[in-house]
């Protein structure tokens, strides 16, 4: 990431409607971006200085044609803002101010338009990387993104690990996932080791369910692997060390839930429950599993 910055905008009228990616600095000091805005002008955002590559959380706002970050503290005051006057998606070149609220300090932010992410019609058989939200002490993650001409939009093929300070790369894994933005990648102590994982967005069905691919880290190779976890809004309890799984479909009709421990990186169920709709009590009720 040396010696550039990527600056991702997501635009949305109901749903997601712009993906926008930039190269250029802040003042000399070269950063990534990416933030999401939705119609009703409130979003969120990511910004990682690219000497020490961790990820620092903004809030977006876009007024008429201002769109304006707020960087906070872990007290939640504002402490930096960096402000787009007459914002236009479409332009080919980004010029705003990054402030310091506290000293009034500020530096010009100068940007040049890499690729639309929405349109993608650069990204046919080609790979692009986007920054995410969450990070290791010592490594990040970007997503691999790639679109084939018979793709709707891009999807993510693949997860890379980097060190930071050297962005060496240290670990890729191949997956295929649907793109969720800045928030694809979560982490979490997936196997109650004490020692932080892990996991990536994989999809959603109808309903509420959810999937993720987790990867869990092997002290002894000081590397990830992906691990056999997988179920429907999988839920992890550290105090108790039980995982929680709730899959609903039919309108809510049929609800299954199910309780699993981990035993050498597995997942054993302990118990399963389910649940039909009982059309006469107008409630769910308890049934026998098939």
């Amino acid at each position: 990431m040396k010696q550039k910055i990527t600056l991702l905008f997501l635009l949305t009228t109901t749903l997601l409607s712009a993906q926008i990616s930039y190269s250029g600095f802040i003042d000399k000091y070269p950063i990534e971006f990416v933030t999401y805005v939705y119609s009703d002008g409130v979003g969120s955002g990511i910004y990682a200085y690219t000497n020490f590559d961790t990820p620092i959380a903004l809030d977006a706002k876009l007024k008429g044609k201002t769109l304006v970050f707020t960087e906070k503290d872990k007290n939640d005051k504002a402490t930096a803002s960096l402000t787009f006057q007459n914002y236009n998606a479409k332009s080919s070149q980004l010029n705003g101010i990054w402030k310091d609220l506290n000293s009034g300090k500020e530096l010009t932010i100068r940007l040049i338009k890499d690729f639309d992410v929405e349109l993608a019609y650069d990204m046919e058989e080609k790979e692009r990387e986007i920054l995410q939200r969450v990070s290791f002490k010592d490594k990040y993650f970007k997503l691999v993104l790639s679109k084939q001409k018979e793709d709707y939009e891009p999807k993510v093929k693949g997860v890379k690990i980097y060190e930071k300070k050297t962005d060496k790369l240290i670990q890729k894994f191949d997956v295929e996932c649907q793109l969720l933005g800045i928030g694809n990648i979560s982490i979490d102590d997936y196997n109650f080791d004490g020692i932080e994982d892990f996991s990536v967005y994989e999809g959603g069905s109808a309903g509420p369910n959810t999937s993720s691919l987790y990867f869990l880290y092997n002290p002894k190779t000081g590397k990830y692997f992906e691990s056999s976890f997988s179920g429907s809004s999988l839920e992890f309890d550290s105090k108790n060390k039980k995982i929680y799984e709730h899959n609903q479909c039919c309108a809510g009709t049929s609800v299954t839930e199910a309780e699993y421990k981990v035993v050498n990186n597995k997942m054993v169920l302990l118990k399963r429950n389910c649940f039909k709709l009982d059309t006469k009590l107008g409630k769910l009720k308890k049934v026998k599993c098939d």
